[in-house]
């Protein structure tokens, strides 16, 4: 009996997705499209040991050259089958 609940509750995190989460989603999705994004790190250590990291995150959308506003409202779609609440570009954290 036990063995026939792990499906179900398997099914309960497979349920269709809030506009908000997707949006925030599809948000960074359309951020990367429109540029390239990352992070560099130098530092010291206390046996005087130089220490370096770089990290950075490049979309094929951006290397496409695809429109960051047709990303998300695709992106958005797909998640919840509507459309997103407001144009990306009417998003006031928007920065294009």
């Amino acid at each position: 009996m036990r063995l026939a609940l792990i499906p179900c509750l398997l099914l309960l995190g497979c349920g269709p997705m809030t506009q908000a989460e997707a949006e925030r989603q599809c948000f960074e999705r359309a951020r990367l499209a429109q540029q390239p994004r990352g992070t560099l790190g130098v530092g010291v250590g206390s046996g005087g040991h130089a220490d370096g990291s770089i990290e950075l995150a490049v979309s094929s959308d951006f290397l496409l050259g695809r429109d960051p506003s047709a990303i998300y409202e695709t992106c958005v779609m797909a998640r919840t089958g509507e459309p997103p609440s407001r144009p990306l570009y009417a998003r006031p954290d928007w920065k294009g």
